[in-house]
């Protein structure tokens, strides 16, 4: 490689690594926790007991409450409020209802109840709050809404450039040096600078991945935006120009989904959105089905049913820039493979956290020099690092 090469290449890591890496930082630091967000809930908040089993793929289980009925209890625990979601667990009886002031009401606004459906009790509600949640919405958007989660998707973009831009000079900075050479009796700076080069080569897949996967995951407003105005409005063409649905005509939610079990067998209904929010249109319940298997029950098919008729209107499968959005969503943070995965996620972030720092104190060391003698140090393997 010349060395004109090595200096562009050279200048692109520099700086995308200098602008990110104080935000990847915090996003790691964030991200730890939140790895075992599920496990650490559990610990904290204790394990609800459910008296039957959830509900499959083949319909409902006997003994399970109506959805009218569980919908009758949310509503009455918030008077004037609206439904929003209804979430189901397939592997035990407990669902959530969201209810909020109006269907497009911001998230803040609303409210998350837990049921059993097998007694039709109250489990409380979701509380918004607490470390976990401050973590959770730190890590996501940095308490600034949709402007924070494109802010660090740039971030993850310049994470991603800067992994790039370091495997190129990975090459020429090895073609003297073995595989994982770590020169420790040398300068303090050239021991960092091989426990960097090391460090980074090693987590490089999993870097790109979990950099690439939160690119993605900050989109996920715009990418159902999108959705809303493209797919959505194509399955409700025929309710152009009709008004919306007001919640007091709103039919029978048990009849919308037999409905919408009649035109996708064999799946499990992960969630119902109610009509004017950003799931639905204004006509129609959309009753969302995941698959049952572990990488299908990611990719979700939704079904519009008529909210006023309970007839079925259309289903579709989700488009393909959806299902990449589901299916990086669990990657981010490991979810796929259970604690051990989960735990190998939690060492890959450490990696990280000490790639990103001895960056951080590369630059700091040598923020002076010149970029000449920078590429001069890249083209010798370090043996030009001066002696610290």
């Amino acid at each position: 490689m010349q060395r004109s090469t090595i200096r562009v290449w050279f200048l692109v890591h520099k700086w995308t690594s200098i602008v990110c890496t104080a935000f990847l930082l915090m996003l790691c630091i964030t991200g730890l926790p939140l790895i075992f967000h599920d496990e650490i809930d559990t610990l904290t908040e204790g394990t609800p007991q459910f008296g039957m089993p959830g509900v499959g793929s083949s319909g409902e289980a006997p003994g399970l409450k109506p959805l009218d009925e569980m919908l009758a209890k949310a509503l009455a625990a918030r008077p004037g409020e609206v439904p929003v979601f209804m979430a189901f667990d397939n592997d035990q009886p407990s669902m959530t209802i969201t209810t909020a002031p109006q269907p497009d009401s911001p998230a803040e606004d609303m409210t998350i109840q837990n049921f059993d459906r097998s007694t039709g009790r109250a489990h409380g509600e979701t509380a918004d709050d607490g470390v976990m949640h401050f973590l959770l919405q730190l890590h996501t958007d940095m308490f600034l809404g949709l402007p924070g989660m494109l802010f660090l998707g740039l971030m993850g973009l310049l994470f991603v450039v800067a992994i790039v831009s370091g495997v190129v000079l990975y090459a020429p900075f090895m073609k003297k040096l073995d595989f994982g050479t770590l020169r420790t009796s040398r300068s303090t700076r050239l021991k960092w600078l091989d426990y960097h080069n090391l460090l980074g080569i090693v987590a490089l897949a999993w870097m790109t991945v979990v950099g690439a996967t939160g690119v993605i995951n900050a989109l996920a407003t715009p990418i159902f935006q999108y959705w809303q105005i493209t797919e959505l409005a194509a399955m409700t063409r025929a309710y152009a120009g009709k008004g919306a649905v007001p919640p007091e005509k709103y039919g029978s939610i048990d009849k919308a989904m037999a409905a919408a079990r009649a035109e996708i067998p064999g799946n499990n209904p992960q969630f119902i959105a109610f009509p004017g929010g950003a799931f639905s249109s204004k006509h129609h319940y959309a009753v969302f089905f995941q698959g049952d298997t572990p990488l299908t029950e990611r990719l979700l098919t939704s079904a519009l049913i008529d909210a006023e008729t309970g007839e079925f209107t259309d289903a579709r499968p989700m488009p393909w820039y959806t299902k990449a959005l589901a299916l990086s969503q669990p990657l981010h943070f490991g979810d796929y493979g259970g604690l051990p995965l989960k735990l190998l996620w939690a060492v890959l972030t450490l990696f990280t956290m000490i790639v990103l720092g001895s960056g951080l104190y590369l630059w700091l060391g040598k923020r002076r020099s010149g970029t000449d003698a920078l590429v001069r140090e890249v083209e010798s393997g370090g043996d030009l690092v001066p002696a610290e």
